[in-house]
């Protein structure tokens, strides 16, 4: 199999299972069954794609598509590089094995409509791989908005008022977002630019001056609603009534990180990090990104409840990545496309470990977890990695993208940005330490009726391979940054 038609099976996998899923139904096993091949198949062909793109040459040079022409120049096309390769490993990875914890989470929980669950999840899915090979910004607006509709009825799957409440919020915004201000963006941008490729060095320069550039870098930015900067980010702690896997795909798989990818792809290929350089009302977004990491984190240490608290955190990490792209300069560019994988892995870690709390103990607010290190060893040690990872300590892959963002800040003299990753940090601790020590130095006040332990054992495995993921990231870098060094010199 060639890598070009392994790029585009990443298309037809996803919605040939989610097929399969459907009329697999009444079987659940085989319906699980049936899951967990189509997202090991779909994790092979981007392994391939990968594998391609790494050795180059002229297969590598080819990995592009066309596959509608709507008008002379839009086109809905594929094309692959690294950074798109690295947002579909983490996608299509994490497909796995969410799936395995979803599979004893949903029957542990007893929860309804799980055939239409795993459905929309393969859909959605199938939404990321389009985000991830977006050969322009017209196909990506498309597959960004079948992301969004697939897993609004996985954010209402319980289907009661708070559901229903919550489902509307994340519609509401993220539509009005992607059409009121992304779409005027783009079509803005094909204006000015007479394209809307993506492009090495971008398709801006020379063609819209400083005040337009500020204003549609903006517009890109707050209109990439999953992306979560303030004050487009309720969505987030609204649809934190969906079930823990979505919550999972929402904040580590696919949704948050089809974002932040989306404004990467915007600054790097689009503008151009040599053109937005020269534009000095760029620093407004840097502002605007520093803030929200302060802002949510303080939100975060305000919370009682655990998956809030997750919550406002990822809204935090996310502009991270959003921060570090905008400081434009290489190191911080590193830093940005490390903490999407290093963030993935931990994050999903955490929403994991919670979802396994609530399973094994009905328990979903902080001050309720005192001593469950001692009942959940292993979800509360992975709990701890991936918080320490979050905090940016080593070992953990968060310490090794805040290495590089703090050592792109030097780069430029960014005092701004240097004290917006310490004041984050000490929040960060602030937030998530009294979490573990609540777990392995307090006693239980009450001990429950029940005695508990562990998780099903699907999620406990889960977790640790998500928990080890995290330690991998910090021992194993340098293959990514390797691979990924391309993208700050084009595709």
């Amino acid at each position: 199999m060639t890598a070009l038609a392994a790029m585009q099976l990443t298309l037809l996998v996803p919605l040939i299972g989610g097929l399969l899923i459907a009329l697999c139904g009444r079987w659940p096993n085989l319906r699980e069954a049936v899951t967990l091949v189509t997202a090991a198949v779909l994790f092979y062909l981007v392994i391939q794609v990968f594998t391609a793109v790494e050795l180059g040459g002229s297969e590598a040079a080819a990995l592009y598509v066309e596959l509608l022409e709507i008008l002379p120049g839009l086109t809905i096309a594929l094309h692959s590089e690294p950074l798109s390769i690295l947002f579909a490993l983490v996608a299509s990875g994490l497909w796995i094995v969410t799936s395995v914890y979803s599979i004893g989470y949903m029957r542990a929980n007893r929860e309804k409509r799980q055939t239409q669950f795993y459905v929309c999840f393969a859909v959605a899915i199938f939404g990321a791989m389009g985000v991830a090979f977006a050969a322009n910004l017209l196909t990506l607006f498309l597959f960004y908005e079948v992301l969004t509709l697939s897993t609004y009825p996985l954010v209402a799957h319980k289907g009661d008022d708070k559901a229903r409440a919550g489902a509307r919020t994340y519609l509401g915004i993220l539509l009005a977002t992607s059409i009121g201000l992304f779409l005027p963006a783009m079509l803005w941008t094909y204006f000015v630019a007479g394209t809307l490729d993506f492009r090495v060095g971008g398709i801006l320069e020379g063609k819209i001056g400083e005040v337009g550039a500020t204003l549609l870098l903006l517009m890109f930015m707050f209109g990439v609603g999953k992306a979560a900067v303030m004050p487009i980010h309720r969505w987030l702690p609204a649809a934190m009534v969906a079930p823990t896997p979505v919550s999972a795909l929402l904040h580590a798989v696919a949704v948050v990180k089809a974002g932040v990818f989306t404004i990467a792809k915007v600054v790097i290929y689009i503008f151009g990090t040599d053109f937005l350089l020269d534009v000095p009302h760029e620093v407004i977004a840097v502002y605007i990104a520093g803030f929200t990491i302060v802002a949510a984190s303080i939100l975060a240490l305000r919370q009682t409840n655990i998956k809030r608290m997750l919550a406002y955190s990822t809204i935090s990490q996310l502009s991270y990545i959003v921060l570090a792209v905008l400081v434009l300069t290489p190191l911080a560019g590193m830093g940005a496309i490390i903490h999407i994988v290093a963030h993935a892995v931990a994050k999903i870690t955490l929403f994991f470990a919670a979802g396994a709390i609530y399973t094994a103990s009905k328990k979903t607010e902080i001050n309720q977890l005192d001593g469950i290190g001692f009942r959940m060893p292993v979800t509360m040690g992975a709990f701890a990695i991936a918080a320490l990872s979050m905090i940016g300590v080593p070992p953990t892959g968060g310490f090794v993208s805040k290495w590089y963002m703090i050592a792109g800040a030097f780069q430029n003299n960014s005092y701004f940005v240097l004290a917006v990753l310490t004041l984050s940090t000490a929040l960060n601790a602030a937030y998530f330490l009294p979490v573990i020590f609540r777990a392995y130095f307090r006693r239980e006040s009450v001990a429950p009726p029940k005695p508990h332990g562990e998780a099903p054992a699907p999620m406990v495995a889960a977790i640790c391979v998500t928990a080890a993921l995290t330690l991998l990231v910090f021992f194993l870098n340098g293959p990514l940054v390797n691979f990924e060094q391309a993208v700050l010199g084009g595709p």
